[in-house]
């Protein structure tokens, strides 16, 4: 079996922040491909005290929706940050989702037309110093061409892998030969002998996912329609303890990461034949809390 290690997704949680600082100091030594920090948080924060406190890491957000903040500031962070790990950091950016920016009273815009503007607007700003590389959150073709179009990468976040083919036969073949042009996919990952718990868990992780239409139409589109039709009725009967009954196994294993140590390095492996650079994994516990899920995932490779 190849030893090619993932990327791993960090976010600092309230209360933990060292630690998760000093746990990122551990990934680097452990010699992980990179560290990305999800919406959860302030991640551009996490970001620079990565960028403070590692030496050789890539590390980058994935994602930083971009209503939540005025352009001119997510220029001059992403700047600093990339200056100062001496040009580690990937800006990766997104839309988020509906209920996200209701909560924050936000009204997004189209997609397409908001993240082509947003990254002009970025690149316009003055005498914010070099930017770095900018990943675009990507599901669909759309979105996929419009990464290749106006950034260095795109990273997906729950991807089918069975689809990926098809998702990344979108790109030139000059892009999908290019090392530097960034392909990640955030992975949720539960690693446990009880191969059943973790599904549950990963199931519990997925099905606010499965609620956003935007998610099913991407399943749908890779083959999930029995399943996301079945989640779109128990939502229509407000039965939402449904929903998890909804997601197959079959969908489970091509969308996630679960079951034994050798299941997970296994499933580690297919991503990366999938075509995706840089899987992320994103660790849960069926036993314990964030640090037992990192200190699970790390046994994986003792």
């Amino acid at each position: 079996m190849s030893t090619q290690l993932p990327a791993v997704s960090l976010a600092a949680v309230p209360g933990r922040r060292k630690t998760i600082i000093e746990l990122a100091v551990q990934i680097e030594k452990r010699g992980f491909s990179g560290i990305f920090c999800p919406s959860l948080g302030d991640n551009l924060a996490l970001c620079e005290a990565i960028a403070l406190n590692t030496n050789e890491i890539v590390f980058g957000t994935s994602i930083s929706p971009i209503y939540t903040r005025h352009v001119n500031e997510f220029a001059q962070t992403a700047s600093f940050i990339h200056e100062v790990s001496n040009g580690r950091f990937r800006f990766g950016i997104g839309v988020s989702h509906a209920p996200a920016m209701d909560r924050l009273g936000v009204t997004p815009g189209k997609p397409l037309s908001d993240i082509r503007q947003f990254v002009e607007d970025l690149r316009a700003v003055p005498r914010a110093g070099e930017l770095p590389p900018i990943v675009l959150a990507t599901l669909r073709t759309k979105m996929i061409k419009l990464a290749e179009e106006i950034s260095q990468g795109m990273v997906f976040a729950n991807g089918a892998r069975s689809h990926m083919s098809d998702s990344l036969g979108v790109l030139d073949e000059s892009d999908r030969d290019n090392e530097d042009f960034f392909i990640g996919d955030m992975i949720p990952t539960c690693i446990s002998n009880d191969v059943e718990a973790a599904k549950a868990v990963n199931r519990r992780t997925l099905s606010g996912y499965a609620m956003l239409p935007n998610y099913r139409n991407y399943w749908k589109e890779a083959g999930y329609v029995e399943e996301m039709e079945g989640v779109e009725d128990a939502m229509n009967a407000g039965e939402m303890d449904r929903i998890p009954e909804c997601l197959s196994d079959r969908w489970l294993a091509d969308t996630t990461l679960f079951g034994t140590r050798a299941d997970v390095r296994e499933g580690i492996e297919a991503w990366f034949d999938a075509g995706i650079r840089t899987p992320i994994i994103v660790p849960s516990s069926a036993h314990g809390n964030q640090m037992t899920a990192f200190e699970e995932f790390f046994a994986l490779w003792d």
